[in-house]
């Protein structure tokens, strides 16, 4: 292993630092520096940090590394400061963590880093992040545009109500790709247009933090204002959430995924049910794009569904994965009752062989697959691709149209109930 700079010895030539409790432990961080900074590094203890930044012994520092693991969780206090202290000095700042739980790993991300990266590396990774902060350091140092006349953007008109009690559909993947993002978006979309003309308010909740798609299938920002709304989501209030929502054109109401991945357990169950509650007072229909892993506070979204819809295709794995997940529901008394089996890429009228495929599917399973969704073809990865719900890029589709007809039987149910309480 090379042999790690003597801070001590090079202040003077001192460009970037990392700081560690052991830098032995991250061997692939120290080939990345010397690779980036040749001699012009070194390694500083969490012990000896504060009094190094609070000194003049590297005025010519910009960078420095904070690499951490789950041996360091009792230190968090130590390694904020030392994250502030860096950006006080306006040195650039990249976080590496291995194996951190989400709740010191959300807490350091707040702390103010300019950058996160994992460990191991991915390949590229350490040299990108430099380059970013390199960038962002020389665009600080350019002189300012001229003023412009900024036009005060329109009030928002969404407000909260907390009037409604809506209805409450995720929609669940059981296997990659098997179209459970398409579906919810333009589920959601669909409702948005047959009952917004009535006065009924639609939303949708990308609930998968690392790889959410319901901003790239239509075509909306990820914002920062998610971020911070998930993150104190237990002491949010329902302008909170409002306020880190987008509206479409068509009047759909998103809450997208973090613009940078984040863990799944970045919410705990009591701020998932806290958040769908919000919802419901505010929306007449919340459809959730789940993710496909189980995490913690699934059961919080089952146990408030409606109908839960589990999306399928017609292969092995999502019969198996559906063997697993409902052998879980009956081990710990959860409504499994709630959902509803949804096969995307359906086979057609004239596939014989492959709808009796289908129905020895369900009879293995013992479900009932209620809802089967045609195959769309290539204009359904052109469509998202675009940003574009499919009423907008591809309306005469086969699977716009069944999306469309699962749309409107469900609104009829839902105002039919609500005419009969009344």
């Amino acid at each position: 292993m090379a042999n790690v700079a003597i801070i001590e010895t090079l202040p003077s030539a001192l460009v970037a630092c990392t700081i560690s409790r052991n830098i032995e432990e991250f061997e692939l961080l120290i080939d990345e520096m010397e690779g980036s900074f040749g001699e012009s590094w070194g390694d500083i203890p969490f012990a000896e940090a504060a009094q190094f930044l609070t000194g003049d012994d590297a005025p010519g520092l910009e960078f420095m590394v904070i690499a951490v693991n789950a041996a360091d969780e009792d230190n968090l206090p130590q390694i904020s400061q030392i994250i502030a202290l860096g950006k006080q000095r306006g040195i650039g700042v990249i976080l590496l963590t291995d194996a951190l739980g989400p709740a010191m790993l959300h807490k350091l991300m707040r702390s103010g880093a300019d950058d996160f990266l994992p460990y191991p590396l991915p390949d590229d990774a350490f040299d990108e992040a430099i380059a970013r902060l390199q960038a962002a350091r020389e665009a600080a140092k350019a002189p300012p545009p001229p003023a412009a006349i900024i036009t005060p953007p329109p009030p928002l008109t969404l407000r909260a109500k907390t009037d409604r009690d809506g209805v409450v559909l995720p929609v669940h993947g059981f296997s990659g790709g098997v179209g459970a993002s398409t579906l919810a978006v333009n589920l959601a979309h669909e409702m948005a247009l047959i009952a917004g003309a009535g006065g009924a308010r639609v939303c949708v909740l990308d609930f998968d933090f690392q790889f959410g798609n319901v901003a790239t299938y239509l075509d909306l920002p990820r914002r920062d204002a998610v971020l911070d709304f998930l993150s104190d989501a237990a002491l949010a209030d329902s302008e909170a959430m409002l306020g880190a929502m987008q509206t479409t054109k068509d009047g759909l109401n998103v809450l997208t995924s973090p613009a940078d991945m984040m863990p799944l357990e970045l919410i705990s169950p009591t701020d998932a049910g806290h958040i769908i509650d919000m919802a419901r007072a505010n929306f007449d229909y919340v459809i959730i794009d789940m993710p496909t892993a189980i995490v913690s506070w699934t059961e919080a979204v089952l146990t408030r569904a409606h109908v839960y819809f589990a999306v399928i295709e017609l292969d092995l794995r999502s019969a198996q994965n559906v063997l697993r997940l409902l052998r879980a529901l009956k081990a710990e008394g959860l409504p499994y009752e709630k959902l509803r089996y949804a096969l995307n890429r359906a086979p057609g009228f004239t596939d014989l062989a492959a709808k009796a495929r289908v129905r020895r599917m369900a009879e293995s399973l013992d479900i009932a697959i209620e809802l089967q969704l045609p195959d769309g073809g290539a204009a359904i990865a052109q469509a998202n691709d675009q940003g574009l719900p499919l009423a907008s890029a591809a309306a005469k589709n086969p699977l716009r149209r069944d999306i469309q007809k699962l749309a409107k039987s469900l609104i009829d149910v839902n105002t039919a109930a609500t005419t009969a309480k009344r």
